[in-house]
């Protein structure tokens, strides 16, 4: 499995794309395909017939992935987007913002 510098829950900020500018949640990570889906960004229109949970059908909005690498994740100090690098303290691996130093929860 391939490691990743983007978690799920990670706040981050699209560099390239019809979205460039917008900041987001990281909704879900998908290794296989080096996508991630981020809150608000990349939104579609899904058509869906009539079923159970969608008794009406009809459009549905939801966000599509985009590519892992079309994102930076936004540094908790300077609200600014930023790098990730990763350190060792007491046994432990990090991720810390390579622009503010500052440790990545």
């Amino acid at each position: 499995m391939k490691k990743l510098h983007i978690k799920k829950g990670d706040t981050v900020y699209v560099n390239a794309g019809n979205d460039k500018g917008k900041t987001g949640k990281v909704l879900t990570v998908i290794p296989a395909k080096d996508r991630v889906i981020v809150e608000g960004v990349n939104v579609i229109s899904k058509h869906t017939k009539p079923n159970a949970t969608h008794p009406q059908g009809g459009i549905i909005k939801q966000e599509a992935g985009i590519h892992i690498s079309n994102v930076q994740l936004i540094d908790p100090s300077t609200n600014k987007p930023t790098r990730v690098g990763y350190k060792f303290e007491d046994g432990k691996k990090i991720r810390y913002a390579k622009k503010s130093g500052e440790e990545i929860k």
